[in-house]
């Protein structure tokens, strides 16, 4: 009876450790905002590229850790922006940070910060695509950094900044940031920006300091000249789109009062938007000032609903045939706060949200909206047997990301470890847990799982409740990355699940990405017949590769005509 006794006192004491262990999560299961549950991020702006969704941001977390995780966002020490993707919606991969003040070294001490990045694409005439992203040098200019990919690697094109005072009709401008890029259907680049108080020839309601101009060919100058947008109230955050054939720019308006809203014409009876808010106007001929319209207020400022938002930035994409609205708010601050995980004093840390938006194409126009904690729904389903980042989920608990390629030695890390990174791991002590959801293992289930891992702990999948049974179970023990691969029972893996990759026990386990091989349909010959049918290319990180444009080793997916999928790498 007494060994009984100690038995079961033994076993009680690790489930109640087991369930006690597990981290906690500042962004709740079954809500999808923040998209990112641990980085702190701003002033979003967002491009599609091959069926997935790229979304950039100002890195807050750079000046989080600068403060010794403490005070408020100044957002000087800001140098470096951030980038997730999706296909979607639900699950955010992190990509990194991009180390600005690295790339635009060049620059001397014309560089001073990256904020608020705006991003484009194109096919250029040699039939290449370009990344451009345009970014806030601090409020005294705009710089433009250029890639061969929506991940980089980035480089500076110039060695100055794109947009200064210096820029033909950029003066009189105060706050010379927060660009907003668009290209045209002829492939004509587009840029606005621009903001802060009233011009001294100003007023309120005119505060004088909105520009758009056009660009050259380039996409990194300005061709001609920029002009002065009649945007009522403007401050910051320019952003540009381009719906049903017009173009359609919107912005944050001041903090001031209203009082002279009565004398502009243009309000066709519309009222005065609300202070901080986001509003927007179009027109056919955007270098002709007066073919502006203001069309209104579309998010009023949620502080208001005691939901933390304060000032905004917004994106405004349309994404497998949806309008989304990306923008910032301090939801992921409040939750650190209230979980007695952030200090008090700390304020202004902001986090990148997203919500379905109404656009009406013919009319563009873009009905007000309310932020939500609760966010957008799924457009899709993740793939697990392509290969999965381990920076993928949904929301996470306990986790940090470490770099482990793409680190120099004389370069100055100073955010979350991976500036200038594209290669990242997530680092996971005990009861750490990262959330996967839509998770499509289809009718056949997975017969294997692997886990690219090294450390040195017990790494559990566990599908629906991140406190439930282990599905499979992985023992790391390496000091550098291996493939740890383990059988799994097709019947309790298959269908839609949700997955939790959770560390149950160990020191610490540092996670690379992980792959499920799919159950083989019975009667079906195992061995490859013909020729692939359909292929899929990734490469060693798992982004998508276009064509036999990669150089290096890529890891292909493809069926034969048999139906059997296969994974194998190559050169």
């Amino acid at each position: 009876m007494k060994q009984l006794f100690t038995i079961m006192a033994l076993a009680a004491t690790c489930s109640t450790a087991g369930a006690q262990t597990l981290a906690t999560a500042f962004k709740a299961s079954g809500e999808h905002n923040p998209i990112s549950p641990c980085v702190f991020c701003a002033d979003p702006t967002a491009i599609d590229y091959n069926g997935r969704l790229y979304v950039y941001g100002t890195n807050d977390t750079q000046q989080f850790f600068k403060n010794g995780k403490t005070g408020g966002n100044g957002y000087g020490d800001i140098k470096s922006l951030v980038v997730f993707s999706t296909e979607d919606m639900v699950n955010w991969t992190f990509h990194g940070t991009i180390d600005v003040a690295k790339l635009c070294s060049s620059w001397g001490w014309r560089f001073a910060a990256s904020w608020a990045p705006s991003a484009v694409w194109r096919t250029n005439a040699d039939g290449d695509d370009e990344f451009f992203l345009y970014f806030a040098n601090s409020g005294g200019s705009v710089g433009v950094l250029k890639a061969s990919s929506p991940t980089g690697p980035w480089s500076s094109p110039l060695t100055k900044p794109m947009i200064d005072g210096n820029t033909p009709g950029v003066k009189p401008c105060n706050w010379i940031f927060d660009p907003g890029a668009v290209v045209d259907a002829d492939g004509t680049g587009w840029i606005a920006f621009g903001g802060g108080d009233p011009q001294p020839t100003g007023s309120k309601l005119w505060p004088g300091n909105s520009r758009i101009a056009k660009l050259k060919p380039s996409m990194t100058a300005i061709d001609g000249s920029a002009v002065n947008m009649p945007a009522p109230y403007l401050f910051e955050a320019s952003e540009l789109n381009i719906i049903g054939g017009r173009f359609v720019y919107t912005y944050n308006t001041s903090w001031s009062d209203r009082d002279d809203w009565g004398s502009f014409e243009g309000s066709n009876g519309q009222p005065a938007p609300s202070s901080c808010s986001m509003c927007y106007m179009t027109s056919d001929t955007p270098l002709t000032p007066a073919s502006w319209t203001y069309r209104g207020e579309y998010v009023p400022n949620e502080g208001n609903f005691g939901m933390g938002w304060g000032n905004n930035h917004t994106h405004l994409h349309k994404f497998k045939d949806n309008y989304y609205l990306f923008y910032h708010s301090t939801m992921l601050e409040q939750a650190m706060k209230e979980a007695g995980a952030m200090d008090a004093d700390a304020s202004g840390y902001r986090s990148i949200g997203v919500d379905k938006a109404t656009v009406n194409e013919s009319t563009q126009t873009i009905s007000k909206m309310t932020l939500t904690r609760t966010g957008v729904e799924a457009v899709g389903t993740l793939n697990p047997y392509r290969l999965q980042e381990a920076e993928t989920m949904v929301t996470s608990g306990g986790i940090g990301y470490e770099d482990f390629t793409n680190i120099a030695r004389n370069t100055r890390v100073s955010t979350l470890g991976n500036d200038a990174s594209r290669n990242l791991q997530v680092r996971m002590g005990v009861g750490a847990w990262t959330e996967l959801r839509h998770v499509d293992f289809g009718s056949n289930g997975a017969s294997q799982l692997m886990l690219r891992a090294k450390g040195e702990g017990t790494v559990e999948i566990r599908v629906g409740r991140k406190s439930g049974k282990a599905t499979a179970t992985f023992q790391v023990a390496s000091d550098d990355f291996q493939d740890y691969v383990v059988d799994v029972d097709p019947a309790k893996l298959n269908g839609q699940k949700t997955v939790f990759i959770v560390v149950s026990a160990g020191t610490e386990v540092f996670a690379d990405a992980w792959l499920a091989t799919e159950a083989q349909t019975v009667g079906i010959d195992n061995v490859a017949t013909d020729e692939p049918v359909t292929t899929e290319r990734y490469d060693l990180s798992g982004r998508h590769v276009d064509g036999d444009r990669h150089r290096g080793i890529v890891i292909e997916q493809y069926t034969d005509r048999q139906g059997k999928k296969y994974t194998r790498k190559r050169m």
